[in-house]
């Protein structure tokens, strides 16, 4: 069975609780790190949590996860937006990729608008809060078991 997945974060969400709570509510990074362990241990997937405000040590965790992981969640948060490397790395991936954001980047500020990721991932989830990432969790784990056919 396919059941190790990565989940790995972006710049600034090492803040949440902190920062923006009108776009990204009162959950802390810690507590959206229980919920989705507790919600993969349910479905029997091993997760690993990951996050950085660093781009390059994005590339490398993305790169190392090709050997070590069948699936991967990520927010990859500001440089959705402005990120090649970051883009270029998941491109190699070849394996089952949920882009995800807490907001709906559609319905913020223009330049938030356009996902350099999305055409190569292969699903979305926005603007759903921190249940987002339950719901990644939920599909990753149908990607992963082939339920999705």
């Amino acid at each position: 069975m396919n059941n190790k997945i990565i989940i790995i974060n972006g710049p600034n969400l090492n803040l949440l609780g902190e920062r923006e709570q009108s776009q990204y509510g009162s959950i802390t990074l810690d507590k959206l790190k229980e919920n989705c362990q507790k919600k993969s241990k349910d479905l029997g997937l091993l997760i690993e949590f990951a996050q950085s405000n660093v781009e390059g040590e994005l590339v490398n965790l993305i790169q190392d996860s090709r050997k070590n992981f069948d699936g991967m969640i990520i927010n990859a948060a500001a440089f959705t937006h402005t990120s090649v490397a970051i883009r270029d790395a998941l491109s190699i991936f070849k394996k089952p990729i949920i882009e995800i954001h807490m907001s709906n980047i559609y319905k913020r500020e223009e330049f938030r608008h356009k996902s350099l990721i999305s055409d190569i991932v292969t699903g979305g989830i926005f603007g759903l809060g921190d249940e987002g990432y339950i719901l990644a969790i939920i599909s990753m784990h149908k990607l992963l078991n082939n339920e999705d056919k």
